[in-house]
Order: structure tokens, then sequence, then C-alpha cells
């Protein structure tokens, strides 16, 4: 599954219904709305029509219940938020689905055998190959759809949208014969269970490495095309996350909504940006800096709350004379107004004092002591050395 370059692309005229295909379907529920599937990347989405349609409306917002940053290898030696398939598959359950049955490489004939023994199934294939969507005869990567009989065709839903450069990829229930469908990588059967009772949980890692490996890398309109995907995946998974914390008790931070906005935005500025350099025109020189500052900013709206970090940052908001909210989300301590080195000499005074340790003089380089994640690595080394 790849989103690449769907960030912010101009909407055209939707694909043309193939002549084998019509629109139909009155034994299945309702095609997620475009507004809910625009929580969700290409495999949630069918996931979540599962969920809804057997759960009931809302059902698919546990989905978003769990919220990480752990980037792993991916495309052009660059790190990716996108999870493995795998893993994407294993959220089911917090949404009540069990999976009872796989299969591997199947063909449309023995796709349709499997629909009409088992009823609806999750497909996962290429959507090179998809004849709905425009990415069909344009792009290959994993999608998913549900497809189940109907009579001796085959109906095919998919509750997928995006604007992509091709057109607008939309929610639609097909119905059409089965000899048109893709071969399947992976065909799963899921059935209901009870769903757990949902809890929010925010995970976060490595954003300094990851905001650098994009600024470093040599190829950058691949570094841009591939950040362009990065920031879509951020901004669906933040708002399917918001949406789900709203269905919690208590109001909604006023700060997340905000927040969902910044990233949409974040990656509108991607596409931007990517489509300027493929031009041969000049890099603008903030977007880093602002993914940087926003991944902060969403480390500190959802992550787990690390009391080290916490008090760290007040340290370092009574030291320069700014909030302690400004500190967290800053990509750096120089980007603070008003900070400069004597400062400096003062915040690691101030933190000895604080948390009774002394630090290593060879740790005192630029690199911990300009950024807070630095400075509570130091933190932690002198505790430890206790």
């Amino acid at each position: 599954m790849t989103a690449v370059t769907e960030a912010a692309a101009t909407p055209t005229a939707p694909p043309t219904v193939p002549p084998t295909a019509a629109a139909s379907g009155p034994d299945t529920a309702a095609v997620l709305s475009a507004e809910r599937a625009g929580r969700l990347d290409c495999v949630q989405s069918n996931l979540a029509q599962l969920a809804d349609d057997l759960h009931g409306p809302d059902a698919h917002l546990a989905l978003g219940a769990a919220l990480r940053f752990r980037p792993r290898p991916g495309p052009h030696g660059l790190p990716t938020v996108e999870p493995a398939l795998e893993d994407q598959l294993a959220t089911a359950a917090s949404a009540g689905l069990a999976e009872t049955a796989r299969w591997t490489a199947v063909q449309p004939d023995a796709l349709a055998g499997l629909a009409r023994e088992h009823g609806r199934l999750y497909v996962v294939a290429d959507s090179f190959a998809m004849p709905w969507l425009p990415y069909h005869g344009q792009r290959h990567m994993e999608h998913s759809y549900l497809v189940a009989p109907h009579g001796e065709r085959a109906l095919v839903v998919d509750a997928y949208s995006s604007h992509t450069p091709w057109g607008v990829a939309a929610p639609v229930r097909w119905v059409t014969d089965w000899s048109t469908l893709p071969v399947s990588s992976l065909v799963l059967r899921f059935d209901p269970v009870p769903a757990p009772e949902a809890e929010p949980y925010g995970d976060h890692a490595g954003i300094e490495e990851y905001v650098a490996a994009y600024a470093a890398h040599p190829d950058r309109v691949a570094a841009l095309d591939q950040l362009t995907t990065e920031t879509w995946l951020l901004a669906r998974s933040r708002a399917l996350h918001a949406a789900f914390l709203a269905t919690r008790p208590g109001p909604l931070d006023e700060r997340t909504a905000a927040h969902v906005l910044r990233l949409g935005r974040l990656a509108e500025q991607a596409f931007l940006a990517f489509r300027r350099v493929q031009r041969g025109r000049p890099e603008p020189g903030g977007l880093l800096p602002d993914v940087a500052a926003a991944l902060h900013a969403d480390r500190e709206l959802f992550g787990t709350p690390d009391p080290v970090r916490a008090a760290v940052a007040e340290v370092v908001a009574d030291v320069v004379g700014v909030p302690a909210d400004e500190v967290r989300a800053a990509p750096a301590l120089t980007a603070l107004p008003g900070f400069h080195s004597f400062e400096v000499v003062e915040v690691v005074e101030a933190l000895e004092e604080r948390f009774g340790v002394e630090f290593d003089p060879d740790d005192l380089l630029p690199e911990n002591l300009h950024r807070l994640d630095g400075l509570c690595a130091l933190v932690t080394a002198a505790g430890a050395a206790r």
C-alpha cells in the first residue's frame, strides 16, 4: 500500500465505469461516506466498512485507538511511517473482526468459488489492475476491497476515498464479471467477534532521525515524493485518532482539531514542494523544519506522557522565559525566541540541580544541548550513572 502524491492532487473526473460493470448491490450496506473514508488508508478503509456493517456505525473508529510514530525502512532508502500490511490487518481485532481463513495468490475464478462458499471476503491486490480506481493502468500498489457473489457476478465494495493525479477515488459499489478482477495477493475471511474496550494509546520514537533522513537524501525528487506520502498518512491517521477520541467521555482537547488541520496543510505543502522540484525549481526551505515541529507537537498531544521530558521542558521554559508547550513543540531550542549560549549554561546548571545529577563533560555537545530530546538523554544517562 502506498499513497504517493495523493495528498493535494487536483481532483479530476471520476474513473469511467468499465463496460462490464454497473452500479448496483442493494444487498449490502451503504459504503462509508467520503468524509469518514477520508480518515482511512487503502488497507483500513475496507476493514472499516466491514466493522461498521457488522457492528454498527462508528465501530471502525476503534481502528484509530492506537497511534504510533515508529518509522521503518521504506522506499528509496528512506524511513516510512506506513505500517506493514500484517500490522495493519492485526488492528482489525480492535474493531471486532476476527480473521478465520486466509488464501494467497488467488486467481479470479478461484476467488469466485471462495466467495460462493464463504460469503463476503476481504481482498488485497494490485491497484494497477482494478478498473474502478483511477490507479488503473497508472500505479502499482497494494489496495484492498470487499467482494461477494451477486448472482453469477461479483459485487465489489471499495470504501476508499482520495484525490489522485489521475482522478478521484471515491467509495463505490460495483457489479462486474469475476474475470475483470485482478489476481489477489491475499484473500481473508473475517467474522464478527465482540470488540474489546479500546483505549487511546500513543507511541513516538525517532523523530529527529526520521526528519534528518529526508533532509539529507541526495535525490530530492524521490525524497519529496515519499514525503508527500508520509504527510498524507500522518494526516489521515491523526484525523482517525481524533475521531476516536471524540467518542470518549469528556471534551476533546481544542488543540486536536488544529493539529489535524496543520498536518493536512503539511501534506499539501509537501506535494507542492515535490511538484516544484520535479519541474527543476528550488525546494522550499521551511518544509522539513515544519514537519519536525509538527511531529514534536504530535508527540506532545498524542504521545504517552514522559515525566522526564515534561520536567526538562519546564526547566528550559523557566530559563528561557517561554511557555513549556513552546519548548516541547520547538524543532530545536535555538528556534525559541532569545535562546543563546549563555542560557545553555543556565539550562545545564538548572537541570543538574533539579535532577540531582552531574553531566559527563564529554556529553556537553551542541547536538545534545540544543534539542529537548538531547537534554532528556543527558538527564537519563546521568541518572543511570549514579
